[in-house]
């Protein structure tokens, strides 16, 4: 009797046990729509589709291609969700609900090749495209419609149309693998990146002065002796005296494992592009057969980074045949279109001191060296286009006329780009200016080490890839565009993510978004979820965006400066002080432009949620006695540089003379004279010099520092010599304090090394002196 009583409870509580589990698992509402790149064209609509347990991907019937679509998505899903649906390879039942449809259209439209249609509504997906590899971006889409964070399924898709197709069909990132060497595992990666940024062509760049990357199975010492160097260059190429870590670097990627990256970024639609140097930066292979050179070597690998003399020899016919050996492997192993030669940075010196190669100039006509290397690149053409495919190289290939059927690849600017384009030839963009990844991100002073540049994210998303200059018909010839990854001051993987993301997703949207549909202040509002999907992918992103540029402009008449912030990123608050203090998010708060009258040394900060996000900056501003005082120089400064005025202006240089607050002399001393317009009393002078030996920049030998309350008798209160013993990339404050005097004339006289010393590179040629502010107190 007491069982039979019991029982009905338990069941009860059970059945409310269930119920309650039921309702716990109730999805979260859905994320806003943020994707990256901007879709074409996006309608959102009401409610919303619940993904969970019972959810179903269906595709075609027998198609391989799009199930290996679908397992992708499925996987990526239960990365998100813990759930993975299930993948069934039949046509969807009419009134199926709770589905994900692959489809592939046969009806004509205007999406393309990489195009697609996207339906999300409350009961299914319908996922549709023309081509494979447009579901495949379609359903890059569809991540970033999932919660950026994991989240526990039931989860909630918001309802949206999207009709979308890429503005270019170039979209690449490039990564070179020769100055460091990153293994199998990590390019993987890499090329996982470039597909959840839309971006269709990687650029492999596999062989250098500083290493041979890719085994040729005809040619063992290439990977035997090319693949390795005895030490590598620590610090800056122009931190002197360069200094070298002895610890042997390299590897090299086996046939089988260049088969294995390829089959990986074939199954996300992206091309490898594998570039093979030639006729220069070829070193590494030099070291392995010196009989290719022009003198006979020997050679080693080489350790440290810039451009150098000895390159593949024009005049020796077994230079061609190793090099057709080399591309007939190549060719086997990349199915690209495009083979890339390189053809940049090649020294005509080895050229012009050869038998040989003076020889084959007689024999072909050749007026100069310059049409030499145009010769060396038209025969490796001739090859490449026998083996049905064509070459692409940096824009040097333009000089002495350029290969019939080449394509073009602008780094010095576009202007190459453009000559190329003009010729009929097809080209893609990468200008050092805004699509070199090495280049700093944010303040130069808070980053890690750069080959030098400035690209922030503002800027590579700025970036037009089709010049006005080229009429319509002209345009045509621009396939688009990609980034460049140099890694000689790139070590790491962690580094190479910190040096891409997220400038990666401000050029996968220069290059898939209609550059009518671009909105920068759009884009900034987006990326606050794509630092989510970051985090939650544990990228080691740039937090530089972050960063506040302060914008301090001098008023002459006032004599205050007026202070502004911005930064490259949303959703933050600044704060500020002025004691140079660090500030907290108890500081003042940064709404408007703010005028300083005094002297003060801001410090700035981004916010989000009373954190601070990324690096603080810093900035002087000087209102000393000198302040927009009147100012004359004995010599006038170089042009290329800043006027005199920018001495007294109250704002100091960076480690960049290209900042607009250093003035230059080339070989000329610096006399200059400010007039501090009344007598009045002095203890301290101070002026800034800036030291950059690979540019011939010193720092002054001596400086002088004299009063007068005339104008006319001068008194030094100061003698400072330096030895220029300290040979970094470096800013200088020379300082000088004396018992108070009277005076209403300042002068400066700072002495130039007049030339480059004897044990640098550039001795003999003229030196630079540059200075900056210069404080009276």
């Amino acid at each position: 009797m007491k069982i039979s009583k019991t029982l009905p409870l338990l069941l009860s509580l059970i059945l409310l046990l269930t119920c309650s589990c039921s309702f716990a698992q109730e999805p979260k509402e859905a994320s806003p729509v943020s994707i990256i790149p901007k879709p074409q064209h996006l309608t959102p609509k009401q409610g919303q589709f619940i993904l969970n347990t019972d959810t179903k991907i269906y595709v075609p019937a027998e198609n391989a291609e799009l199930r290996s679509i679908a397992d992708k998505l499925a996987a990526s899903i239960k990365t998100a969700t813990g759930v993975q649906p299930q993948v069934l390879t039949k046509k969807a039942p009419t009134k199926v609900n709770n589905s994900i449809q692959l489809l592939l259209t046969a009806t004509p439209d205007t999406l393309g090749q990489e195009g697609y249609a996207l339906e999300v509504a409350s009961d299914n997906i319908i996922l549709s495209a023309n081509e494979p590899n447009g579901l495949f971006w379609g359903t890059q889409t569809i991540k970033q419609l999932l919660p950026p964070q994991h989240s526990k399924a039931p989860v909630a898709l918001p309802a949206v149309s999207i009709t979308d197709k890429p503005r270019y069909e170039w979209r690449g990132m490039h990564l070179d693998v020769v100055r460091h060497f990153f293994p199998v595992e990590f390019v993987k990666q890499y090329i996982d990146y470039l597909a959840m940024h839309k971006l269709n062509t990687f650029h492999w760049h596999l062989t250098d002065d500083q290493g041979w990357r890719i085994e040729i199975k005809k040619y063992p010492k290439l990977t035997e002796v090319g693949a390795w160097r005895d030490s590598t260059l620590i610090g800056h190429y122009w931190d002197l005296p360069q200094t070298y870590d002895n610890t042997r670097h390299g590897g090299f990627y086996t046939q089988e494992q260049i088969k294995e990256v390829v089959k990986y970024a074939q199954e996300r639609y992206i091309t490898v592009v594998p570039e093979i140097e030639m006729p220069g930066h070829a070193v590494a292979a030099l070291a392995a057969y010196p009989e290719l050179s022009c003198s006979g070597g020997p050679f080693k690998v080489e350790g440290k980074w810039g451009i150098f003399k000895d390159v593949f020899c024009a005049g020796n016919e077994q230079t061609f045949a190793f090099l057709e050996d080399v591309l007939t492997e190549v060719i086997a192993l990349f199915p690209s279109k495009y083979i890339h030669v390189g053809g940049d940075e090649s020294p005509k010196d080895r050229w012009k001191a050869c038998a040989k190669c003076q020889q084959r100039m007689a024999q072909e006509g050749l007026k100069n060296e310059h049409e030499l290397q145009s010769y060396f690149v038209q025969r490796m053409e001739k090859f490449v286009n026998s083996k049905g495919r064509q070459i692409i190289g940096w824009d040097e290939i333009l000089e002495g006329g350029l290969a019939p059927n080449a394509a073009v690849m602008s780094w010095r600017g576009t202007k190459g780009g453009i000559a190329a384009a003009k010729q009929k030839h097809y080209v893609v963009m990468t200008p050092g200016t805004h699509l070199y990844f090495d280049h700093y991100q944010g303040d130069r002073e808070l980053e890690p080490t750069a080959i030098h540049g400035y690209s922030p994210l503002s800027k590579v998303y700025a970036f037009e890839p089709t010049p006005a200059e080229l009429s319509k018909e002209e345009q045509q010839y621009v396939l688009g565009a990609q980034a460049n990854l140099w890694t000689e001051y790139i070590p790491t993987e962690e580094h190479v993510e910190y040096m891409v993301m997220p400038r990666m997703a401000a050029l996968s949207e220069v290059l898939w978004t209609q550059e009518n549909q671009k909105n920068w202040d759009d884009f900034k509002q987006r990326m606050q979820r794509q630092y989510q999907r970051y985090d939650a992918l544990g990228v080691k992103y740039a937090r530089s965006a972050y960063q506040v540029r302060q914008q301090i402009k001098s008023n002459i008449k006032s004599n205050t400066a007026t202070v502004s912030f911005e930064t490259d990123a949303a959703g933050a608050d600044i704060f500020y002080t002025l004691d140079g203090s660090t500030p907290t998010a108890k500081s003042l708060k940064y709404t408007k432009p703010f005028v300083l009258n005094k002297a003060a040394e801001v410090k700035a900060g981004s916010f989000v949620d009373g954190k601070l996000v990324g690096q603080v900056t810093s900035k002087v501003y000087d209102a000393s006695k000198a302040l927009h005082k009147k100012i004359s120089l004995t010599s006038a400064p170089s042009s290329s540089f800043a006027a005199p005025a920018i001495l007294v202006n109250g704002l100091h240089g960076t480690t960049d003379q290209y900042d607009g607050q250093w003035l230059g002399l080339l070989e000329k001393d610096l006399e200059a004279v400010i007039d501090l317009q009344q007598v009045q009393p002095i203890s301290k002078i101070s002026s800034s010099y800036f030291q950059h030996i690979g540019y011939r920049v010193f720092l002054p030998t001596e400086v002088n520092y004299a009063v007068s309350e005339d104008g006319k008798k001068y008194k030094t209160v100061k003698v400072m010599r330096h030895t220029n013993e300290e040979e970094g990339i470096m800013r200088k404050a020379v300082a000088a304090e004396f018992p108070e005097t009277k005076t209403r004339y300042v002068k400066i006289t700072a002495r130039n090394v007049g030339v480059s010393p004897a044990q640098y590179p550039s001795a003999g040629q003229k030196a630079w002196l540059m200075v900056d502010e210069v404080t009276v107190e």
